[in-house]
């Protein structure tokens, strides 16, 4: 494979202005919550052969918000994310593979005090000067997890079937990056 474009080797830092972790979650069986972490930090280092490339990412598990501050203080509980005992998430990619125009970042995520193998679906969106001076790069990336796996297990079951929180968490990521 050739270098992506404009796509230099390096190390490559998270601009956590410019980056969105969010998810998705359905609720009441009916209609899905949407929130998002807003402290993200890590890099991406990318080597000579950009499939030998690295990914590192750190989520403080504190910094998540619905729009709602009695439901985000709920999810801080041991209900859900229990962040003190738990403040971070994290990735390490293990694998990436070319897939089209897209590709596939295999790795570890650990939430919760659990390490699963997961799989996100990367699109390269380009590399672009910035006015500083510097070198940015963008990317969208998306997966799916199953809450329970991390052993976020609470269980709400609705009177007449289902549960107040669904299993599938939706994950999607915008992040900008800038070389060091």
């Amino acid at each position: 494979m050739t270098a992506i474009e404009g796509l230099t080797p390096g190390v490559w830092k998270i601009d956590p202005a410019h980056t969105a972790a969010e998810f998705s979650v359905r609720h009441l069986m009916v209609t899905k919550v949407r929130g998002r972490f807003s402290d993200v930090s890590g890099s991406v280092t990318i080597a000579d052969d950009p499939l030998q490339s690295k990914v590192e990412a750190v989520i403080k598990t504190a910094s998540i918000t619905t729009g709602d501050e009695a439901r985000d203080n709920h999810l801080r509980t041991a209900d859900f994310l229990e962040v003190e005992k738990y403040p971070e998430m994290t990735f390490t990619s293990t694998e990436i593979l070319p897939k089209g125009s897209e590709y596939i970042v295999r790795g570890d995520l650990t939430l919760h005090g659990v390490t699963k193998p997961v799989e996100l679906v990367l699109e390269f969106n380009g590399v672009t000067g910035d006015p500083w001076g510097g070198t940015r790069a963008g990317f969208s990336a998306e997966t799916e997890i199953n809450r329970r796996d991390y052993g976020v297990d609470i269980s709400m079951p609705m009177d007449g079937g289902g549960v107040v929180v669904g299993d599938k968490i939706k994950i999607q990521i915008e992040a900008e990056v800038i070389k060091t």
